[in-house]
């Protein structure tokens, strides 16, 4: 099927030619494209911008911004952002993350999306030109949102308190099992005063472990200090079954990878 490709100078006409039945946005295709290739006929013409600022990445005083288009590849060897790199190289291998951008990782079905669970745990905001929305909210309606996603932005944690783990049958680049990322702010006395932990793989699209993170608030990173956390940690969630794993055996080995990240 052959596809007409229009290419904009700015976002603001790439929305606009986004208004027609047909169209998709085409920013790394490493989603687009497959769903084209395997004959999704409600694909018939793709849109893209050459806007500059969804490209850039700024970093200022400890508040990050990255643009929409900026590549896994290039966040994992960004100087300032070392604690993502981790999250940034989950995302399939060398020729994808060439590809593979910030915001089509925001629209990436489960079992996709690893860096938009980490996105999620740092409690980022999501900017289209409609405004900005906190990614929570963005998540869930992102199934009907039409407006190209500019950039994503957050703060960046102090070292140490970000976490990120992928489990998956084939390393370094297989599919997730399942995802988690955290950021865990300790206490002086070296209790968990605030935590936030988010889930790929346990709906179908990223989530938050609430329950888990209510459980840890005022305990200790310890065997016995996390136990209600792990215990606690499937509530509220639905995860997928799909040919790499079953919902029930995500379910089962979730708090067996949560505990092995949290006592990290």
């Amino acid at each position: 099927m052959a596809l007409a490709l229009q290419t904009f100078a700015t976002v603001k006409d790439a929305n606009t030619a986004l208004k027609s039945q047909g169209s998709r946005y085409l920013g790394g295709g490493t989603l687009v494209v497959r769903a084209a290739n395997e004959g999704d006929v409600s694909v018939s013409s793709l849109v893209r911008s050459t806007d500059p600022a969804l490209s850039s990445i700024a970093v200022t005083d400890g508040k990050v911004r990255i643009g929409a288009s900026v590549t896994m590849a290039a966040i994992a060897r960004h100087p300032d952002l070392s604690s993502l790199a981790r999250a940034a190289r989950a995302v399939g291998g060398p020729a994808v993350r060439n590809m593979a951008t910030v915001g089509g990782n925001l629209f990436a079905p489960a079992p996709y999306g690893d860096f938009a669970v980490a996105l999620l745990a740092l409690d980022a905001t999501v900017s289209t030109d409609d405004g900005e929305a906190p990614i929570e909210t963005f998540l869930t309606g992102r199934d009907s949102n039409r407006a190209i996603v500019t950039t994503v932005g957050f703060v960046l944690p102090p070292q140490g308190d970000f976490r990120f783990l992928k489990v998956s049958r084939v390393k370094p680049k297989g599919v997730s099992v399942l995802s988690i990322a955290a950021v865990l702010e300790l206490a002086g006395d070296g209790t968990v005063s605030a935590a936030r932990i988010a889930l790929g793989c346990m709906a179908d699209r990223p989530t938050r472990a609430r329950a888990a993170e209510k459980a840890l608030i005022g305990r200790r990173l310890t065997k016995d200090g996390i136990a209600p956390a792990l215990a606690a940690a499937g509530e509220g969630t639905s995860p997928i079954t799909d040919p790499i794993a079953s919902a029930w055996y995500r379910a089962e080995v979730l708090p067996v990878h949560l505990g092995r990240l949290l006592l990290t």
